[in-house]
């Protein structure tokens, strides 16, 4: 038997990505295609969106604080993590859960006030809880059906940034952000 959220009206959505005072995302799926690449001594490559990056960059300026929950551990997303400036990272995670309750104690933060974009089932604890829940189009239904919103970009093709872009307009910060390159 599976259960879904209720089915919720655009500005249903707006308004929780209004409350957002911290972003989360989990990695392979979301950040990446899901792909995992390994050289021949053991080295993890991950291919990321320059794109994506730079609206994590954009929402991180309007005062949205941003963080990775993950359950691998790789250099790569610890490098990644810092050239876009997200301070909260934690790495080879079994209980997402867990790791959303000390980010939620770390940041001060309600469940509510937080988006989550993941897109496989280990994800579905902090998708329940979180306030404004985030997948991309291949995910499991059983994940889309318990999520606000289902990006039209694909994972490491654009999802994270049309999720930060997303709520930036819905905060009214977009207009703030273009103009720092409309001149």
């Amino acid at each position: 038997m599976t259960t879904s959220r209720a089915p919720d009206t655009a500005v249903d959505v707006a308004e929780r990505a209004r409350a957002v005072r911290v972003m989360v995302f989990d990695v392979d799926g979301v950040l990446t295609d899901g792909g995992l690449f390994y050289g021949d001594h053991g080295e993890e490559y991950k291919a990321f969106n320059s794109r994506d990056g730079h609206g994590i960059k954009m929402l991180r300026a309007t005062g949205v604080a941003t963080a990775i929950i993950t359950g691998r551990t790789s250099q790569v997303v610890l490098h990644r993590a810092r050239n876009l400036g997200i301070a909260h990272i934690f790495q080879g995670v079994e209980d997402k859960l867990e790791a959303f309750a000390k980010l939620l104690a770390a940041t001060g933060v309600e469940a509510r006030e937080t988006a989550y974009m993941g897109d496989d089932l280990v994800d579905l604890p902090v998708i329940n809880r979180c306030g404004l829940a985030i997948t991309v189009p291949d995910a499991p239904g059983e994940v889309k059906a318990r999520c606000h919103l289902v990006t039209q970009a694909g994972a490491g093709r654009g999802a994270a940034r049309e999720a930060c872009e997303f709520i930036m307009r819905a905060q009214g910060t977009w207009a703030g952000q273009l103009a720092l390159y409309d001149r």
